[in-house]
């Protein structure tokens, strides 16, 4: 499968540019506005030479033009009305053209914010697959890097190209106006100015392809390595990661050279193009003017219209650039936004009945990603409310698969997962993980203070709902100590806490708003010292009194004392019983049991 962050696209799509335009639509009078206000400064642009040639062929040589001359003073006159009708001209444009800017940079600083914002509320909408097989800096870059690209486009490109077109235009239509003989001398070099403009487009297409995807793979490269730090570290292989970086880096910079190479020989030209052009013409025209087929007034006029006329063929060689990575950056956005919602709110969500909690798995079969490779098969189960039940088995059996579908981070292939008699797809996803308290082993701390980490948005708790929580779960005390209690502010992930302090502040706050049903992870405890796990453990006992809980347990010695355990094995219900009862059936349980204690007694040799 193409690496969406080597995708270059068409140079135009306009199936892409519908889509991108439904984001520029609210702002379509702002846009109208500032294509009026462009074609006003390209009008202001073109009545410049029309005035030299008028200062020229009235008020400084009109013999020449076959007008009656005029006496000095009002030459004068003539010549100061025209210079300052001029400078009235060139004012009205450049206000023109900054009304221009600022309207289209707000209108494209207003769609890079919509955009952003419709992409993040999208992407809390997917499930927890798409991020398991989506590398979490791609996502960053096409909420930054790529919705940037847009801004461009929007700001630079596209309103512009109305501007030069319309320059264009005018100028040709000008040029024949005032004498066609003229203008068909100065578009002599036309041919050779499309044909090094349709060189350039493809080669440029080719080099930012090139740039584009050596620049993934070095990014590719620095994500896998700065993240993986600590083992490159550890094994010493800092010098052939250097060099790695080295080559990817040198490979990138050699395409942006062969770019860079590729844009200097095409300005160059052009305006080596353009100065032939205007050769010719002084050649030809001056002819015309001596001649008297031509007035000097007129030649000057198509002079300058010449010069400008090759301006707005650079500019449109830009915004092929600029069009060129809209398309393929709007290509990998619409990818993000395209990606379809596995697990959806009905459309008439059923409520949840309050204060009982009952489980219940009926002949579920679940697989990721579709694929029949089943994490459980026709697994059928319940928990009775207040009922403390632990699920064993081997690594892959499916134990957090249970959890997954509890929380319906995933939905099931086939069968139904119940709370209180309504199947979880019935109800929303709001509703249900809200009656649901959640403690993995890896801690996610957001960077804030500890009561914000606890409260996690909920409004409903109070400080004091919070402190209770911290309380029972043994928190309390080493939170006070914090310079600043429960207000001290956490970096990042928890940076500066210990593991022991960031598990408790995870089980703090998944007490915090009482969920009738808590899932835990028994490694949740496992990377804590023996004073602190003791701690969890006494709390736990309490805050599980009278709650539905279901603890996925991989050291067997935690759910001893379970009401109930079920034993999964290759996705299957193998064995269910208290922990006595298993051991006396000498099945599966019994072996893992034996075979866990057998481990950790030689490790304590």
């Amino acid at each position: 499968m193409l690496d969406d962050d080597q995708i270059v696209g068409r140079a135009y799509d306009a199936r892409l540019m519908r889509r991108l335009l439904r984001y520029v639509r609210p702002y379509r009078r702002v846009v109208a506005t500032a294509v009026g206000v462009l074609l006003v400064a390209s009008a202001a642009d073109l009545v410049g030479p029309l005035l030299y040639r008028v200062a020229i062929d009235r008020y400084i040589a009109p013999q020449a033009a076959g007008a009656r001359a005029l006496s000095p003073a009002a030459d004068a006159r003539g010549l100061a009305g025209v210079a300052a009708l001029y400078l009235a001209i060139l004012g009205a444009g450049f206000a023109a053209r900054w009304l221009q800017s600022n309207l289209m940079q707000y209108v494209g600083q207003r769609v890079m914010a919509d955009l952003r914002v419709e992409m993040f509320g999208h992407l809390q909408t997917l499930s927890l697959g798409f991020f398991s097989r989506t590398p979490v800096g791609r996502l960053v870059t096409r909420l930054t890097n790529d919705v940037d690209a847009l801004n461009e486009l929007i700001t630079s490109g596209v309103v512009a190209i109305f501007g030069d077109i319309a320059t264009l235009v005018g100028i040709t239509t000008i040029m024949l106006w005032m004498n066609w003989r003229l203008a068909l001398a100065a578009f002599v070099v036309l041919p050779a100015v499309f044909a090094v403009t349709e060189r350039f487009r493809r080669r440029s297409r080719g080099a930012y392809r090139a740039v584009r995807t050596r620049l993934a793979r070095l990014n590719a490269f620095l994500n896998e390595h700065l993240m993986g730090m600590t083992v490159t570290q550890l094994f010493t292989q800092e010098r052939r990661s250097r060099a790695r970086f080295d080559e990817l880096n040198a490979s990138l910079l050699d395409a942006n050279l062969i770019s860079t190479r590729n844009f200097s020989q095409f300005y160059p030209i052009i305006q080596v193009l353009g100065a032939i052009g205007v050769a010719v013409l002084v050649w030809y025209g001056g002819g015309q003017v001596v001649r008297s087929a031509a007035t000097l007034g007129v030649l000057v006029a198509t002079i300058q219209y010449a010069e400008r006329f090759f301006d707005p063929l650079r500019d449109l060689a830009d915004k092929f650039n600029i069009l060129q990575a809209a398309m393929a950056s709007s290509e990998r956005i619409f990818r993000v936004l395209d990606e379809p919602v596995t697990v959806e709110d009905p459309p008439a969500p059923a409520p949840l009945p309050r204060g009982r909690g009952r489980l219940e798995f009926r002949d579920v079969w679940f697989a990721y990603d579709d694929d029949e490779t089943w994490a459980l098969r026709g697994v059928t189960f319940a928990i009775q409310p207040g009922e403390s039940v632990a699920i064993v088995g081997h690594t892959g059996a499916g134990k957090t698969s249970i959890l997954n579908l509890l929380t319906r981070f995933y939905d099931p292939q086939r069968g139904q997962v119940l709370i209180d008699g309504v199947d979880v797809r019935r109800v929303a996803q709001r509703e249900l993980r809200r009656r649901i308290g959640l403690v993995l082993q890896d801690v996610f701390l957001f960077a804030g203070t500890v009561e914000s980490n606890i409260r996690l948005g909920n409004a409903d708790l109070s400080a004091e709902d919070i402190r209770r929580a911290a309380e029972r779960v043994g928190a309390h005390r080493f939170i006070e100590a914090l310079p600043g209690g429960y207000g001290a502010v956490l970096q990042e992930r928890g940076a500066g806490l210990s593991v022991g302090q960031k598990q408790l502040i995870a089980f703090a706050r998944a007490l915090a708003a009482d969920p009738e049903i808590l899932l835990v992870l028994d490694e949740a405890t496992s990377s804590v010292d023996a004073e602190t796990e003791t701690l969890i453990r006494r709390a736990m006992a309490t805050a599980l009194r009278g709650r539905t809980s279901i603890t996925i347990a991989h050291r067997l010695s935690t759910v001893q004392h379970a009401d109930r355990i079920l034993v999964l094995h290759h996705g299957r219900l193998a064995e269910e019983g208290r922990h006595a009862d298993l051991l006396r059936r000498n099945g599966i349980y019994a072996k893992l049991y034996r075979l866990q204690f057998e481990v950790e007694a030689r490790s304590a040799r």
